[in-house]
Parts: structure tokens; C-alpha cells; sequence
């Protein structure tokens, strides 16, 4: 049986050498390593995801004790030292001995042996220094950078975009865990009911003040496994993703298009609020992701959901037309950070096509929409480019469209902000972008 360090290492390796996304990497390797019990999988998840989350500061530190530049290490022995470097300064229940021990012998089982002197000196120097910081400060973006392991172009588009207070709270928050938050499937169990039910299987939940049937979870294993989740009882789903749902004011009877929805789960909440009624028809590019949202619809019993595999930025005329149409495209994931900590390493070249195509799919979304009707544009990113400039040009080219301010007691970052951006240090949820327009005035 593989020990709980060597599936960790082995799921840091694939996510460094082939830039594959964490959480399906994680989640495939637990499930080939099943024999692994509870607290094992607990600690693959806190090493893994607290590397990643301290990729930066963790490099610097390693820096100072090396004799090469780090990014010309062997990728096995750059992940072996990066492993034990977190373990040393950010966990504190692994005794340090453990830590750099453990290491050793990991380089020796992977490709690394000729280099275990090295790692035993290397983190022995970063045990007895402890965490290392360059010289500056809290308004430097280099300095915030390492400190927060946040690439500086973020950090500088943030200070820029939001001011250096919001920009330092932004980088804070991506450090820490995001909770897990569910929404109640409201057409099969309310959320009292929703919480003895969790609660019988040892599952802790809680209410949230802004969405009445949302909860946030906790002593929870996988959430796949609980039975609840099995009979179709809740879905997972962030505050700040229900807020988008709101904000579309979807009516039972009514007629939705998604057309950026896999892997469903906006769908499952528009519909839920619907009562199950009417029509919500889900997009997705993909095929895989369209049978995600199928999937999903039958396990929570939800009749009025339809996917279909379609562009989101080309027009089909046998859809027909909406009374609402929601558009939660593509985007840089800036806003997620915290769950999907390899987000923050995107090369900046890779969003600056992005708000073209975002563009392009809130055009081709007007062509769905019923005179008077609703249309939301959504992201789950923190970046103006993709945000406000969007939907401003978009304003500006399409006068028959008029704003409609969403959610006006929850507070804006600043009187700025004409649109609602989501905070984690504000509003308790993830990054996000909602702006929300009706077409011809007047209307829903």
C-alpha cells in the first residue's frame, strides 16, 4: 500500500509536469488508493492543496538554500523538496524530524536518490530558519507576491482594479480553505429537514443569513458518498453562484436558457427555484459535460431541465427564445483561487483572448431573449477586463438593453462598482461578477 506521502507527491508531480487541474487529480488518486483510511486522505488533501496554495513563498524560501536556480531542479526532486518545505513551516502537528526523514526516503523511491543528502540539508537549513520573507512591504507587490504566494501581475491587477487594501484582503482569503456550501433541493426537502437528514449521517450543517437554503457543511468525508446527496437531496453550490440565480428572477412556467452550464449546477438551482416547472434548457460546448448535467438533473428528480450540445457563441434559430437567459462564461477563474489553487499560475497571455469571447456569447444571448426579458452575464473571476469593460462596451453597443441593479443590500466594494463584484473578505463567497440587463425596458 502506497503511504499517504506518496500519493501526494505523485498527484504534485502530475499537476507540475502536466499542468493538470488539482481536484481531478487528487480526487482520481484517493479514489485508485482507497485502502487509504480517513485520516490518510485528509492529510494527501492538506499537503497537496497547501503546496500548491504556497507554491511562491515556498520556491523563495527553498532559494536561499540552494545552489541552482529552483525552476532547474529535476521535477520529482523540485516536488519532493517543495512537499517537505510546507510540512516544515506550515504544519505544525508533523513533528520536523518526520518531515525531513520522510523526504529522504521519498527521494530515494523517486528518481531522486542521488540527491537525498541534498534534501536532508536543504530542509534541515529551512527547519532551522523557519519562514523567510524578502525585504519590503505590504505596498509592494513583489514582496506580496511571495508573501502570499500570488503571482505579482495578479496582485498589481488587483491594487489597480479594487485598491491595495482590497488587493491584500484578496490575496489573503486565496490562502485559506473555502467551506463547502450546498443548496437545498427545494423540491424534495426543506432546509430544516435538509439538516436532520445531514445530521443523522454526522454531518455537521449551519444556515447561511443571505441564502435561506443554503448550507454550509462540515465533518463531512466525500460528499459523493453521503446518502443524501445520493437521493438527490442537495447539490454543491457556492453563495455567490445561488446569488447569480437570483439575480435571473427565474418564475415557475417560464422558459430559460443556460448556455454556458456544465456542469449544472446554476441549472439545478434555476429549475429548483422554478418548482420544477417550465423549461430550463442547459448549454455546454462538450459532450462529457452536457451527460454531467444530465446525470445530475436525474439524480435531484428534476424534470424541467433539457441539455443540449451547442455553442455558446453561435446562434441556432431552432432554440427558440427565453424569457430569461443566463450567461456565466468562460473566464479566468480569478475569483476561485482558494479551490482551485493552480488557477493563480495561468500564464497571463491565456485570459487576454477571453473577454472577446465573452463578448461574443452576451451578443449571441440577446439574439434568445423576449422583448422585456432578463439577461445575466456572470464570472467567476476578479479582473475588470473581463467584467465591467465587458458588459460596458456591451451597453454602449446595444441601446434596446438597459441595467438592472441585483442584490442592492449587499454592500460593493466601492460606490464604483455599478455592477456587483463578490468578495470573499466582504461577502463570505467566492470571487464573482454578476450584472444583470433587461431587454426593451420595462419587463422582468
Amino acid at each position: 500500500m502506497k503511504s499517504a506521502r506518496q500519493v501526494a507527491f505523485e498527484a504534485l508531480l502530475k499537476i507540475h509536469r502536466d499542468g493538470a487541474y488539482s481536484n481531478l487529480v487528487v480526487d482520481s488518486l484517493l479514489k485508485e488508493n482507497s485502502e487509504l483510511d480517513d485520516r490518510d486522505k485528509a492529510f494527501v488533501c492538506n499537503l497537496v492543496y497547501g503546496t500548491l496554495d504556497r507554491l511562491i513563498l515556498i520556491d523563495y524560501n527553498l532559494g536561499l538554500y540552494l545552489n541552482q536556480p529552483v525552476r532547474k531542479l529535476k521535477p520529482e526532486l523540485h516536488t519532493i523538496l517543495r512537499m517537505g518545505t510546507y510540512q516544515l513551516l506550515f504544519m505544525d502537528k508533523v513533528p520536523s524530524r518526520a518531515a525531513v526523514n520522510e523526504s529522504v526516503n521519498l527521494a530515494k523511491v523517486n528518481k531522486s536518490s542521488f540527491a537525498a543528502s541534498l534534501v536532508n540539508a536543504v530542509l534541515r537549513r529551512v527547519s532551522d530558519n523557519g519562514v523567510r520573507l524578502p525585504e519590503g512591504g505590504e505596498t509592494d507587490p513583489d514582496y506580496l507576491a511571495i508573501k502570499y504566494s500570488c503571482p505579482e501581475w495578479i496582485i498589481s491587477l488587483w491594487i489597480k482594479a479594487y485598491g491595495i487594501d482590497n488587493a491584500v484582503a484578496l490575496a489573503e482569503k486565496a490562502l485559506e480553505a473555502a467551506p463547502i456550501v450546498v443548496r437545498v433541493n427545494t423540491t424534495k426537502i426543506t432546509a430544516d429537514e435538509l439538516i436532520w437528514k445531514l445530521a443523522e449521517e454526522g454531518v455537521v450543517s449551519e444556515k447561511t443569513d443571505v441564502m435561506p437554503d443554503a448550507l454550509i457543511i462540515s465533518n463531512t468525508g466525500s460528499v459523493e458518498d453521503l446518502e443524501a446527496y445520493k437521493n438527490g437531496l442537495f447539490h454543491a453550490q457556492d453563495i455567490a453562484s445561488q446569488l447569480c440565480c437570483m439575480a435571473l428572477d427565474a418564475q415557475e412556467g417560464e422558459t430559460v436558457f443556460d448556455l454556458c452550464s456544465a456542469p449544472g449546477g446554476k441549472t439545478f438551482t434555476i429549475a429548483e427555484k422554478m418548482n420544477n416547472t417550465g423549461a430550463v434548457r442547459a448549454f455546454d460546448v462538450y459532450q462529457s459535460r452536457v451527460e454531467l448535467i444530465r446525470s445530475g438533473a436525474e439524480r435531484l428528480g428534476l424534470s424541467n431541465v433539457f441539455s443540449y450540445l451547442s455553442d455558446a457563441s453561435i446562434y441556432n434559430e431552432n432554440y427558440g427564445l427565453a424569457d430569461r437567459v443566463l450567461c456565466d462564461v468562460p473566464c479566468s477563474g480569478l475569483g476561485i483561487i482558494r479551490r482551485k489553487p493552480e488557477i493563480r499560475f495561468k500564464n497571463r497571455s491565456e485570459i487576454d483572448n477571453l473577454p472577446e469571447l465573452q463578448y461574443r456569447i452576451l451578443c449571441n444571448a440577446t439574439r434568445y431573449l423576449k422583448d422585456g426579458g432578463r439577461l445575466v452575464y456572470s464570472t467567476c473571476t476578479l479582473n475588470p477586463k473581463e467584467n465591467s469593460e465587458v458588459c460596458d462596451r456591451f451597453l454602449k453597443e446595444h441601446p434596446d438593453f438597459s441595467p438592472v441593479k441585483v442584490h442592492p443590500d449587499l454592500p460593493r466594494y466601492s460606490e464604483d462598482d455599478k455592477y456587483l463584484t463578490l468578495m470573499p473578505h466582504l461577502h463570505s463567497t467566492d470571487g464573482f461578477f454578476i450584472a444583470a440587463f433587461c431587454k426593451n425596458g420595462g419587463g422582468k
